[in-house]
């Protein structure tokens, strides 16, 4: 199968006359990332940077027809996002640069798709819903026909790589002053600035500028990789694109000057948080992000759960929208993330919850009220799967439970217990059951009430058997008989027979 008909595999219909496309960038591998999965798939906070731009964009920009450009790692980045409402994807077979991506992309989405249409990098993995409907809310005011948004770089100037935003100065070249200034005239890549020999001389409608080459290197002003076209005008000059730069790749910024060159505005604008604007090229950016992404997260619920270390812990998403939604009910939480703990997606929280140091908790695992788990404890269950763990359920310090399991009201797991539930075998654990000592515990019932210490039960139904006293009888001391003592010698033996 070609990567054509895995794409078309994955595409969804597009809504005609919608408002907003977005095409999102991803074709790139990211050679600086020194890594052979995709940069794309390097993930901010649990969710990789194209699927956390996707959410953003669909979510923020009106329910937009998205095209997702791939090239590089295609099928991979493709087969990760999976087929999506509104969303297509379309193959950059050579990377020619980012004009080049938006002028495949255009090929699949086009004036009758969106009026609009925005243009994001999929390495941006810290935007958010919020920034870009206010970005959108920006560009629609000005009456721009484009609009960059752009950041402000904050370190020193020689470390910033980003593309420069020239804006108009107050006087022009020979001294006069400028009915432009402040206007964006173009972007600047940092490589061809680096390349220049002299000053460079730039025309916004009829007035001249001139920069010297350390002026356009101490612009802080960057471009940030995230465009708003009136789509119109997009197609119609985007065909302007030459390659005639230090990479000899069409780059999307050009078309700043070509827009100008046409008598169309072009605008810019920087977010309310300037880590919106954030990418990566390496690995200590990415980790940067993914604190910046914690530290959102950690604002956002500080006052609502007891977290022990805030740089120390994950929660999904999802489960932080849980959290919130549980908030406004009005009862208190009362929930406690220890140092650690990683709560992953389709977990299901509950009131009362602790939750102590390097709780592993991932898959459909569905929390009762004022359940305990201990230390070191893992508790996961595939896809199709789920663990119901009941009220007041006790898991002491470095049990692994996984699979299909129900833990029942009051029951308490001690230390040392391994569960295991299959999709054929699940496992039942009774109210008020005991389960301690070494013991192992694989597509079993287990009545209520039931006490069992050191024991290896695999597929059975453990009744709650009355005693002469008339309490519930213990299981103790329970193992399967051997299998494969035939493969078992005393290892003198095998000494002596191999002399």
């Amino acid at each position: 199968m070609t990567i054509t008909d895995i794409l078309a595999g994955l595409n969804s219909p597009f809504a005609e006359a919608s408002e907003n496309a977005v095409v999102v960038l991803a074709a790139g591998h990211g050679k600086r990332i020194k890594s052979e999965q995709s940069k794309m798939l390097h993930q901010i906070w649990g969710v990789s940077t194209v699927e956390r731009v996707h959410a953003a964009a669909e979510r923020g920009l009106n329910n937009a027809n998205i095209v997702i450009v791939v090239g590089v790692k295609a099928e991979d980045v493709a087969v990760a996002v999976g087929k999506r409402e509104r969303t297509q994807f379309v193959y950059q077979a050579e990377q020619r640069g980012t004009g080049d991506a938006v002028r495949v992309a255009l090929a699949a989405v086009t004036a009758k798709h969106a009026k609009h249409c925005y243009v994001l990098p999929g390495d941006m993995g810290l935007v958010y819903p919020a920034a870009l409907s206010d970005f959108s809310a920006s560009f629609k005011a000005s009456k721009n026909d484009m609009m960059v948004l752009t950041g402000i770089f904050e370190g020193p100037v020689h470390e910033n790589y980003y593309g420069r935003i020239v804006r108009a100065k107050q006087t022009t070249a020979d001294g006069k002053a400028s009915a432009h200034a402040g206007k964006v005239i173009e972007i600047k890549e940092y490589k061809d600035i680096m390349a220049l020999t002299g000053d460079y001389r730039v025309t916004l409608a009829g007035e001249t500028f001139s920069y010297t080459k350390d002026e356009l290197l101490a612009i802080r002003e960057f471009n940030a990789g995230v465009y708003a076209f009136s789509m119109e005008h997009l197609q119609s000059h985007i065909v302007e694109l030459k390659s005639n730069n230090v990479q000899h790749e069409l780059y999307i910024t050009d078309l700043i000057a070509i827009f100008n060159q046409h008598g169309l505005t072009v605008g810019a604008v920087s977010p309310k948080e300037n880590t919106v604007v954030l990418g990566f090229n390496n690995k200590s950016v990415l980790k940067m992000m993914d604190n910046i992404a914690r530290e959102r997260v950690y604002e956002k619920i500080k006052d609502i759960v007891t977290i022990d270390d805030e740089e120390d812990f994950f929660i999904a998403d999802e489960v932080i929208a849980q959290i919130l939604a549980l908030d406004t009910k009005g009862e208190p939480l009362d929930i406690v993330i220890g140092k650690g703990v990683h709560l992953g997606k389709r977990v299901k929280i509950n009131y009362g919850m602790h939750l102590q140091k390097n709780v592993f908790v991932d898959g459909a695992v569905v929390f009762g009220r004022g359940v305990t788990v201990w230390a070191n404890v893992h508790l996961s269950c595939y896809d199709n799967q789920t663990m119901n763990i009941g009220d007041k359920v006790e898991i002491l310090w470095g049990n692994i439970i996984k699979g299909n399991i129900a833990i029942k009201d009051g029951a308490r797991i001690e230390s040392s217990v391994n569960i295991t539930g299959s999709d054929e075998h699940p496992v039942s654990v009774g109210r008020g059951v005991i389960i301690k000592g070494t013991s192992y515990i694989f597509g079993s019932v287990i009545e209520d009430g039931v006490s069992i210490e050191h024991s290896i039960l695999i597929r059975k139904f453990v009744r709650a058997t009355k005693d002469v006293n008339g309490g519930i009888q213990k299981i103790r001391f329970v193992l399967p008989q051997p299998e494969g003592l035939d493969s078992i010698v005393d290892v003198d033996a095998v000494v002596k027979k191999n002399w």
